[in-house]
Protein backbone atom coordinates (compact mmCIF):
# COMPACT_ATOMS: atom_id res chain seq x y z
CA UNK A 1 0.00 0.00 0.00
CA UNK A 2 1.18 3.48 -1.18
CA UNK A 3 -0.47 6.71 0.61
CA UNK A 4 0.54 10.09 0.48
CA UNK A 5 -0.66 13.33 2.07
CA UNK A 6 0.11 16.66 1.28
CA UNK A 7 2.99 15.98 -0.35
CA UNK A 8 5.26 18.40 -1.74
CA UNK A 9 9.28 19.13 -2.34
CA UNK A 10 11.16 22.07 -3.49
CA UNK A 11 14.38 22.27 -5.13
CA UNK A 12 16.50 25.18 -4.23
CA UNK A 13 15.95 27.93 -6.03
CA UNK A 14 13.24 26.49 -7.92
CA UNK A 15 9.09 26.02 -7.51
CA UNK A 16 7.47 23.94 -4.97
CA UNK A 17 6.37 21.05 -6.32
CA UNK A 18 3.22 19.99 -5.21
CA UNK A 19 1.14 16.15 -5.74
CA UNK A 20 -2.02 15.05 -5.24
CA UNK A 21 -3.26 12.79 -2.17
CA UNK A 22 -3.58 9.39 -3.40
CA UNK A 23 -4.05 5.99 -1.80
CA UNK A 24 -2.85 2.61 -3.69
CA UNK A 25 -4.11 -0.80 -2.39
CA UNK A 26 -1.68 -3.72 -1.57
CA UNK A 27 -0.85 -5.49 -4.60
CA UNK A 28 -2.69 -2.63 -7.18
CA UNK A 29 -0.63 -1.20 -9.79
CA UNK A 30 -0.55 2.80 -10.26
CA UNK A 31 0.85 4.77 -13.68
CA UNK A 32 2.66 7.32 -12.91
CA UNK A 33 2.09 9.95 -15.59
CA UNK A 34 3.59 13.16 -17.36
CA UNK A 35 5.91 15.21 -19.41
CA UNK A 36 9.41 15.40 -18.46
CA UNK A 37 9.83 18.08 -15.64
CA UNK A 38 6.66 16.93 -14.43
CA UNK A 39 7.79 15.68 -11.32
CA UNK A 40 7.43 11.84 -11.72
CA UNK A 41 11.26 11.18 -10.88
CA UNK A 42 10.60 13.27 -7.41
CA UNK A 43 7.56 11.33 -7.24
CA UNK A 44 9.59 8.29 -7.05
CA UNK A 45 12.39 9.29 -4.96
CA UNK A 46 9.92 10.69 -2.52
CA UNK A 47 8.14 7.13 -2.06
CA UNK A 48 11.70 5.54 -2.13
CA UNK A 49 13.01 7.65 0.62
CA UNK A 50 15.86 9.44 -1.15
CA UNK A 51 14.43 12.68 -0.93
CA UNK A 52 12.97 13.82 1.77
CA UNK A 53 9.34 15.97 1.30
CA UNK A 54 9.11 19.56 2.47
CA UNK A 55 5.76 19.24 4.14
CA UNK A 56 2.85 16.31 3.78
CA UNK A 57 3.89 12.52 4.43
CA UNK A 58 4.57 9.10 2.85
CA UNK A 59 3.57 6.08 4.11
CA UNK A 60 4.29 2.71 1.88
CA UNK A 61 3.35 -0.37 3.72
CA UNK A 62 2.07 1.29 7.30
CA UNK A 63 5.87 2.75 7.20
CA UNK A 64 5.77 6.64 7.39
CA UNK A 65 8.89 6.93 5.27
CA UNK A 66 10.48 10.41 6.20
CA UNK A 67 10.77 9.40 9.88
CA UNK A 68 13.10 6.79 9.57
CA UNK A 69 16.88 8.33 9.22
CA UNK A 70 20.41 7.17 7.74
CA UNK A 71 20.83 3.84 7.88
CA UNK A 72 17.50 2.75 8.69
CA UNK A 73 16.17 4.38 6.05
CA UNK A 74 18.88 2.75 3.33
CA UNK A 75 17.57 -1.27 5.37
CA UNK A 76 13.99 -0.11 4.87
CA UNK A 77 14.39 0.72 0.94
CA UNK A 78 16.39 -2.10 0.46
CA UNK A 79 14.19 -4.61 2.68
CA UNK A 80 11.30 -3.32 1.23
CA UNK A 81 11.52 -1.80 -1.86
CA UNK A 82 12.44 -3.11 -5.39
CA UNK A 83 13.53 -0.56 -8.16
CA UNK A 84 13.86 -0.73 -11.79
CA UNK A 85 15.57 2.39 -12.99
CA UNK A 86 15.62 3.61 -16.79
CA UNK A 87 19.74 3.36 -16.28
CA UNK A 88 20.14 -0.48 -14.80
CA UNK A 89 23.49 0.55 -13.19
CA UNK A 90 24.79 -3.33 -13.41
CA UNK A 91 28.12 -3.21 -12.15
CA UNK A 92 30.34 -4.50 -15.17
CA UNK A 93 33.35 -5.54 -12.02
CA UNK A 94 30.36 -8.48 -11.03
CA UNK A 95 28.69 -11.18 -12.79
CA UNK A 96 25.43 -10.86 -12.72
CA UNK A 97 25.23 -13.33 -10.00
CA UNK A 98 27.16 -11.11 -7.66
CA UNK A 99 25.34 -8.03 -9.15
CA UNK A 100 22.19 -9.55 -6.99
CA UNK A 101 24.47 -10.16 -4.29
CA UNK A 102 25.06 -6.71 -3.73
CA UNK A 103 21.06 -6.64 -3.06
CA UNK A 104 21.37 -8.28 0.47
CA UNK A 105 24.58 -6.22 1.27
CA UNK A 106 22.50 -3.33 0.90
CA UNK A 107 19.64 -4.92 2.79
CA UNK A 108 21.92 -5.86 6.03
CA UNK A 109 21.34 -9.13 5.52
CA UNK A 110 23.60 -12.22 4.82
CA UNK A 111 24.01 -13.30 0.83
CA UNK A 112 21.64 -16.21 0.12
CA UNK A 113 23.23 -17.59 -3.08
CA UNK A 114 19.80 -20.23 -2.76
CA UNK A 115 17.63 -17.07 -3.34
CA UNK A 116 19.70 -15.87 -5.90
CA UNK A 117 19.51 -19.00 -8.06
CA UNK A 118 16.06 -19.34 -7.68
CA UNK A 119 15.30 -15.45 -8.75
CA UNK A 120 17.78 -15.86 -12.00
CA UNK A 121 15.60 -18.82 -12.90
CA UNK A 122 12.52 -17.48 -12.42
CA UNK A 123 13.23 -15.41 -15.21
CA UNK A 124 15.19 -17.55 -17.43
CA UNK A 125 18.82 -16.10 -16.14
CA UNK A 126 20.24 -19.25 -14.57
CA UNK A 127 22.67 -19.67 -17.72
CA UNK A 128 23.61 -16.07 -17.59
CA UNK A 129 24.35 -16.42 -13.99
CA UNK A 130 28.43 -16.44 -14.16
CA UNK A 131 28.53 -13.68 -17.66
CA UNK A 132 29.31 -9.93 -16.76
CA UNK A 133 26.70 -7.40 -17.74
CA UNK A 134 28.67 -6.77 -21.08
CA UNK A 135 28.10 -9.61 -22.31
CA UNK A 136 24.16 -9.37 -22.00
CA UNK A 137 21.13 -8.15 -24.58
CA UNK A 138 19.48 -5.26 -23.66
CA UNK A 139 16.25 -7.45 -23.06
CA UNK A 140 18.69 -9.51 -20.76
CA UNK A 141 20.08 -6.96 -18.38
CA UNK A 142 16.45 -5.63 -18.36
CA UNK A 143 15.58 -8.94 -16.99
CA UNK A 144 18.05 -8.77 -14.96
CA UNK A 145 17.81 -6.22 -12.95
CA UNK A 146 14.17 -6.75 -12.04
CA UNK A 147 15.07 -10.35 -10.75
CA UNK A 148 17.89 -8.06 -8.73
CA UNK A 149 14.62 -5.29 -7.83
CA UNK A 150 12.50 -8.61 -7.02
CA UNK A 151 15.10 -10.79 -5.08
CA UNK A 152 14.01 -9.35 -1.28
CA UNK A 153 9.91 -9.63 -2.10
CA UNK A 154 9.71 -6.57 -1.86
CA UNK A 155 6.39 -4.79 -0.90
CA UNK A 156 6.73 -2.45 -3.11
CA UNK A 157 8.24 -2.61 -6.98
CA UNK A 158 9.19 1.41 -8.44
CA UNK A 159 9.85 1.30 -12.32
CA UNK A 160 10.69 4.03 -14.00
CA UNK A 161 10.14 4.46 -18.30
CA UNK A 162 10.38 0.39 -18.72
CA UNK A 163 9.35 0.64 -22.32
CA UNK A 164 10.60 4.10 -23.98
CA UNK A 165 13.42 2.56 -26.21
CA UNK A 166 11.32 -0.69 -26.74
CA UNK A 167 9.53 -1.82 -30.26
CA UNK A 168 5.54 -2.94 -30.05
CA UNK A 169 6.64 -6.52 -29.35
CA UNK A 170 9.35 -5.86 -26.48
CA UNK A 171 7.31 -3.46 -24.80
CA UNK A 172 4.30 -5.91 -24.80
CA UNK A 173 7.17 -9.06 -22.93
CA UNK A 174 8.26 -6.22 -21.31
CA UNK A 175 5.06 -5.17 -19.47
CA UNK A 176 3.96 -9.15 -19.27
CA UNK A 177 7.27 -9.87 -17.57
CA UNK A 178 6.70 -7.07 -15.29
CA UNK A 179 3.14 -7.59 -13.75
CA UNK A 180 4.14 -11.43 -13.53
CA UNK A 181 7.03 -10.28 -11.16
CA UNK A 182 4.74 -8.09 -9.36
CA UNK A 183 2.05 -10.70 -9.00
CA UNK A 184 4.58 -13.40 -7.69
CA UNK A 185 5.65 -11.56 -4.48
CA UNK A 186 2.88 -9.88 -3.91
CA UNK A 187 4.05 -5.95 -4.52
CA UNK A 188 2.45 -3.08 -5.47
CA UNK A 189 3.44 -2.20 -8.79
CA UNK A 190 4.17 1.82 -9.85
CA UNK A 191 5.47 2.55 -13.83
CA UNK A 192 6.32 5.49 -14.19
CA UNK A 193 5.89 6.53 -18.32
CA UNK A 194 4.56 9.07 -20.65
CA UNK A 195 4.55 6.04 -23.41
CA UNK A 196 0.94 5.43 -24.26
CA UNK A 197 0.97 1.72 -25.16
CA UNK A 198 1.50 0.98 -21.43
CA UNK A 199 -1.60 2.69 -20.45
CA UNK A 200 -3.41 0.67 -23.97
CA UNK A 201 -1.89 -2.42 -22.15
CA UNK A 202 -3.35 -1.83 -18.54
CA UNK A 203 -6.58 -0.42 -18.70
CA UNK A 204 -7.69 -1.26 -15.24
CA UNK A 205 -4.19 0.11 -13.52
CA UNK A 206 -4.72 3.60 -11.11
CA UNK A 207 -3.39 6.09 -12.75
CA UNK A 208 -1.73 9.76 -11.16
CA UNK A 209 -1.47 12.10 -13.94
CA UNK A 210 1.37 15.07 -13.30
CA UNK A 211 1.50 18.14 -15.53
CA UNK A 212 4.30 21.02 -15.23
CA UNK A 213 1.24 23.77 -14.35
CA UNK A 214 0.11 20.83 -12.39
CA UNK A 215 2.90 21.00 -9.96
CA UNK A 216 5.08 23.73 -10.21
Amino acid sequence: MIETRGLAFSYPQAPVLSFPDLVVPHGGTLLLRGPSGSGKSTWLALVAGLLTPASGEVVVAGQTVHTLAGAARDRWRARCLGFLPQKLFLSEALSVADNLALVFFAAGLPVDRGAIGRALSALDLSSLAERKPSQLSGGQAQRVALARALLLQPKVLLVDEPTASLDDEACAAALALLQRGAAEVGATLVISTHDARVVQALPAAQTLRLAREGVA
